[in-house]
């Protein structure tokens, strides 16, 4: 079974939409360690949590992978023990593979769904019912194990949580973070080191096919050393236009040689931001006005550029527009939010059932932008747009103007099964800076209108002495 992290803005046909607005994708995904005991040899794409998919209408997420526990064996284990852990896998219990489905889906959601997620009372003890339930039933054909897969988890009463045909499955490439198929996690190693290891891969994708395998640690890329690189950073360094190369350098476990790998990029991102320089009216000042459609995995690399180029071309201030961004890779939007943002301030908090969805993400170093900020958003500016427009809100570095936002605060991750189908599950949900919950609630904007830039500065002023007060 693979699981991976949703994370981008389209994807297989979102849940039936609730009543007006309809729900923008699923977020950025994560992949919880608790599913090792059903996802045999699965692969997880998860981001940074590695979390984060995003997108009202569907979870956004990186490219599929199967998800295991990777602990990284210490520099002192035998190799024969590291390979033999290698070859053990875990069946799931069935008497078929129709069985067999219905149970990989349940426990998914046994072991990762967020109780409160739904509109319906959810327990382990009702969920084991469920399970007793379904027992009563024959199954022995795959549609009918997808039949009651869907019916499951419409039971539990959270539009995010969803059955994926494999065709809608296989459409899940396209949130690849890497262009070659990989999804990579920081593992800590015995020694206290940190370790890129290939958390997921995609069966038969680019870098499967180059000779890449799941567990695998990631030492350089085209030449440039990744070891204490973020696994983000070095998605991005993995990243080029559809049909070219990159080498990578590689060890399947401590005991290997170092391996050479070229490996062709399949999978492409296209540049989401859009930017412009605009004179004021007076003349004396100008704005340098931006726009990211999405957040991919090119859009923290296109955003910096776009930054860099319009300081040195003399914008006093910045127009930052999220309006109708239904999210993407929320690893994404955490990357941009930390451009603006001061060492140490909490971007956004992260709760769930697993630790590993329990967590609170912060800037580690001076932002690259200290110039006023405006922050434009609207009805469909949803998921990782509002961890964005929350961070740089409740952190005093920018006004928001226009509508009040989506309100998508839950994370989803997508997790394969065995025949190619998988199920997008509810794994957790977002907290701001300001300690409050975005799902249901979106957040109101400052302005309705765009204010002028004396108002923007004398906002900001007054955001910060009550903050430092």
């Amino acid at each position: 079974m693979r699981a991976f992290s949703l994370s981008s803005s389209s994807s297989p046909p979102p849940p039936p939409p609730p009543p007006s607005p309809s729900p923008p994708p699923p977020s950025s995904l994560i992949f919880p360690s608790t599913l090792r005991t059903v996802l045999l040899k699965s692969t997880a794409v998860a981001v940074s949590f590695s979390l984060l998919s995003s997108s009202p209408f569907f979870p956004s997420a990186p490219a599929s992978a199967l998800e295991t526990t990777l602990a990284s064996p210490s520099s002192t284990e035998l190799c024969a023990e590291v390979g033999r852990q290698e070859g053990e896998t875990t069946q799931p219990e069935s008497t078929n593979e129709a069985e067999a489905l219905v149970a990989e889906a349940w426990e998914v959601v046994n072991q990762s769904f967020l109780p409160d997620a739904g509109t319906r009372p959810w327990s382990p003890e009702l969920w084991l019912q469920k399970k007793e339930d379904i027992r009563q039933s024959r199954i022995q054909t795959r549609s009918r194990a997808h039949d009651i897969i869907r019916k499951m988890l419409a039971s539990l009463g959270d539009p995010y949580t969803r059955f994926l045909s494999p065709d809608e499955f296989a459409k899940m490439a396209k949130y690849d973070m890497t262009g070659i198929g990989v999804n990579l996690k920081e593992i800590p190693d015995a020694d206290g080191s940190v370790k890129l290891k290939v958390l997921g891969i995609i069966l038969d994708g680019p870098a499967h096919s180059a000779g890449v395998r799941q567990g695998d640690e990631l030492l350089s890329v085209n030449g440039i050393d990744v070891r204490g690189k973020s696994a983000f950073d070095a998605s991005s360094l993995l990243q080029g236009p559809k049909e070219t190369f990159v080498t990578i350098e590689v060890k399947h476990d401590n005991c290997s040689p170092i391996e050479s790998i070229k490996v062709e990029r399949q999978l492409s991102a296209r540049s989401p931001v859009f930017y412009r320089l605009e004179k004021l009216e007076n003349g004396d000042s100008s704005v340098g006005y931006i726009r990211i459609k999405e957040f991919n995995a090119l859009a923290k690399k296109d955003l910096v550029t776009a930054l860099k180029r319009l300081q040195n071309s003399g914008a006093s201030y910045f127009v930052l527009d999220l309006r109708d961004n239904l999210g993407g890779l929320v690893q994404a939007g955490i990357e941009i939010a930390k451009l603006f943002l001061e060492k140490g301030e909490t971007i956004i908090s992260t709760a769930g059932r697993d630790h590993q969805v329990q967590n609170s993400f912060v800037a580690e170093t001076a932002p690259l932008v200290k110039a006023p900020l405006i922050l434009m958003v609207n009805r469909r500016t949803a998921s990782a747009s509002e961890i964005v427009a929350s961070a740089l809100h409740d952190n005093c570095k920018a006004v928001l103007v226009g509508d009040k936002t989506f309100g998508k605060g839950l994370i989803q991750s997508v997790f394969e099964l065995h025949d190619g189908s998988g199920v997008v599950v509810t794994i957790g949900k977002y907290i701001t800076p300001k300690q409050l919950d975005i799902n249901g609630n979106g957040i109101q904007p400052d302005f309705n209108k765009l204010p002028g830039l004396n108002e923007v500065n004398n906002y900001l002023s007054q955001c910060q002495f009550q903050r430092a007060g």
